[in-house]
């Protein structure tokens, strides 16, 4: 799969904003500063297509990239500890809104390699199960690890999420590592609709 011309298309504060689409929708979705963006401009081919920082937080919208075939949706990050109780509320009845009123054809949960995961991203890989909302875990950040570490890694953060020991798609956006197993993913995944 190659895309050679995706864009943002709107963002959305609630349900009121939501896109509607014919389009299958595919969501990118983890805490804080996991990389979210990085992942987004790296499948688009593209630098600055999602905006990225820093600063944990920044997406606090929902954020809908046209990449051709498929709608990419940037979701809010969870568990950043830097903002007010009612501020985390307002994302969390997002992300609970958007669950509830969109068709989500996929969703790439990302955590960090180099850290366990948070009681944050347990909640969202249970909330996923609940709603058999089919997911993929991708683990980013891997060129902050040495490469002998890479893989035992992956598989520990599989496993502390009880999910299957070659479930997680290991990626830097640094390197474009792991662009070519998303986009396998991607592609079974439109091939079934």
């Amino acid at each position: 799969m190659k895309i050679t011309n995706a864009k943002f298309i709107t963002s959305a504060a609630d349900r009121a904003g939501f896109l509607k689409t014919d389009k299958p929708v595919i969501c990118v979705c983890g805490k804080s500063n996991v990389g979210k963006s990085s992942i987004i401009n790296m499948l688009a081919g593209q630098k600055r297509l999602a905006k990225t920082s820093s600063e944990p937080g920044r997406t606090r919208l929902v954020n809908y990239f046209d990449f051709g075939a498929f709608v990419l949706a940037d979701l809010p990050g969870y568990g950043f500890a830097k903002v007010s109780k009612t501020e985390k509320q307002r994302w969390a009845r997002t992300l609970e809104d958007f669950f509830a009123l969109t068709d989500i054809k996929h969703v790439f949960s990302l955590v960090d390699i180099r850290h366990d995961p948070t009681e944050d991203d347990r909640v969202m890989i249970g909330y996923l199960y609940a709603r058999a909302i089919p997911f993929t875990l991708v683990v980013t950040k891997a060129d902050k690890l040495p490469k002998t570490r890479r893989i035992p890694q992956a598989v520990k953060v599989a496993q502390s999420l009880a999910l299957g020991t070659q479930s997680a798609i290991i990626s830097s956006a640094e390197y474009g590592m792991g662009k070519e197993e998303i986009f396998a993913k991607i592609e079974s995944i439109l091939s079934d609709i």
